[in-house]
C-alpha cells in the first residue's frame, strides 16, 4: 500500500480530475496479484467501497452511503472516490491497483463542485485523523477481501452492498454514450452489475464501464 501527501495529477473515472490539496485528504493506492481471472477484478472497486463506507462509519460514527458503482456518500454529497485499473494477460491478472480518494480535512471546496463535494471534517466540525481512518478501512477491506477470494464474485458481500447502496429501491437516471433512460434500481447482483427494472417491467443488468446512474433529479 502507497500513501501519499498529495497528488498533482489525482484522476477518477473517465478521466476526471480528483481535487488533491496537500495534507487535507487520504490519497492510498493498494497494488493486489490476485490469482483469479481477470473478469472478476472490477468487483475489487465495489469491494473497497463498501471498506471505505464502515471503515469511516467506524472511525467517525458517521453513516456512509455508496452511490453505485464507487462513491461514497454523505447526505448525498461525494465524500470518496475509488479508482481500479488492471494490468493483465489472457486469463492472468499480472496486478490490480486500487486508488482510494477519501476527503477528509478539507474546509472548502471550489465553487464548481461545492453541492455535490463534502469532507468528514466539515461534517463533523472537527477534523479526523487520517492514520486511524486508512487503519480502519484497511481492516474492513481485508476481511471483505478475504470473502471475495473465496467466492470469486460479490455473492458474500452484496448483502452488506445493497444496505449501503443509496440507490436501493430508487428511480435513477443510466446514462450510457449516447443513450440516457429512467429505471428502478433493485441492487447490485453477484457480479456487480446494477440490477434496473425499465417502465416496461423488464429487469436488466448496467454495466459500470463507460455509464454513469444518477438520481432521476441530481447525483443521487
Amino acid at each position: 500500500m502507497f500513501v501519499a501527501e498529495k497528488q498533482t495529477a489525482g484522476k477518477g473515472r473517465r478521466g476526471r480530475g480528483w481535487e488533491s490539496p496537500a495534507g487535507a485528504s487520504i490519497y492510498m493506492t493498494l497494488l493486489l496479484r490476485p490469482d483469479f481471472l481477470p473478469i472478476k477484478a472490477p468487483g475489487l472497486t465495489l469491494l473497497m467501497a463498501v471498506a471505505v463506507a464502515k471503515g469511516i462509519r467506524k472511525c467517525t460514527g458517521l453513516a456512509c452511503k455508496i452511490k453505485w458503482p464507487n462513491d461514497v456518500v454523505i447526505h448525498g454529497k461525494k465524500v470518496c472516490g475509488i479508482l481500479t485499473e488492471m494490468s493483465a494477460e489472457i486469463g492472468y491478472i499480472n496486478h490490480v491497483v486500487i486508488g482510494v480518494g477519501i476527503n477528509v480535512n478539507q474546509e472548502r471546496f471550489p465553487k464548481e463542485i461545492q453541492d455535490r463535494a463534502v469532507s468528514l471534517k466539515q461534517e463533523l466540525l472537527h477534523s479526523v485523523r487520517r492514520s486511524e481512518l486508512i487503519a480502519a478501512v484497511m481492516e474492513e477491506f481485508e476481511v471483505c477481501y478475504e470473502i471475495f477470494l473465496k467466492t470469486e464474485d460479490l455473492s458474500g458481500i452484496k448483502e452488506q452492498y445493497n444496505r449501503l447502496l443509496v440507490n436501493q429501491d430508487q428511480d435513477v437516471k443510466v446514462l450510457e454514450p449516447g443513450n440516457e433512460y429512467e429505471a428502478h434500481a433493485l441492487g447490485i447482483n453477484d457480479t456487480g452489475e446494477l440490477m434496473v427494472r425499465m417502465k416496461d417491467g423488464r429487469e436488466r443488468c448496467v454495466y459500470a464501464g463507460e455509464v454513469s446512474v444518477r438520481g432521476v433529479y441530481g447525483y443521487v
